[in-house]
């Protein structure tokens, strides 16, 4: 009968959820300055963060880019994992089953809140002016502050688990964890608060 087709094609047409398991809706982005560059609204939601998207087309297109997916694509760095994508995925599908594991939270919102605490807010750049060199401090802007934020938490997640018995999910779930929770145990944050107190040697 109608209604059961009906019914049937409802249970189908289910709420789009991260790997199956994550929910999109009750995501917040603590940080009003970066809500428009962290996609994690509903609108972006995606089964998995590899969409095949041409987000390098045009300039601050990848904003655009759901942020578990740019996760993926920068974990995919040096050499012999470039264009490991489908390897990518696979590490942070694991990486949030263990945060989900170690926190009872979404992992999402660990992700989420690991970048706006992982996300340096004041950087130096350097001046120069006939051959003598200075650095000054300098704002940094919400897009380059998620682009390093995103860069840290992969490269710390890949420093640790390089030479060492822990695979790369747990390490990269360790850094989201402790990001998330502003320790200093994560790289990022060590790295963020490191560039934070040279720019403001050099205000």
């Amino acid at each position: 009968s109608r209604t059961s087709t009906i019914m049937a094609a409802n249970s189908f047409a289910c709420e789009v959820k991260l790997f199956n398991k994550w929910s999109y809706d009750d995501i917040s982005v603590g940080d009003i300055s970066l809500e428009d560059y962290i996609a994690v609204k509903p609108k972006f939601a995606q089964f998995v963060p590899h969409s095949a998207g041409r987000f390098q087309q045009k300039r601050f297109k990848k904003a655009q880019c759901p942020i578990v997916e740019r996760l993926t694509c920068s974990l995919m760095m040096f050499g012999r994992n470039n264009g490991k994508k489908v390897m990518a995925v696979r590490i942070v599908q694991h990486a949030f089953d263990i945060v989900n594991l170690l926190t009872d939270s979404n992992p999402i919102q660990q992700l989420v809140d690991a970048i706006i605490n992982a996300s340096p807010r004041e950087d130096s750049t350097r001046v120069g002016s006939g051959g003598v060199v200075r650095r000054q401090a300098v704002d940094v802007s919400p897009m380059r502050r998620v682009n390093q934020a995103i860069y840290l938490i992969t490269q710390g997640a890949r420093a640790a688990a390089f030479r060492n018995i822990k695979s790369i999910a747990e390490c990269l779930a360790d850094e989201i964890i402790n990001a998330a929770k502003g320790s200093s145990n994560s790289y990022a944050i060590k790295k963020k608060d490191e560039l934070e107190r040279i720019a403001k040697a050099n205000r």
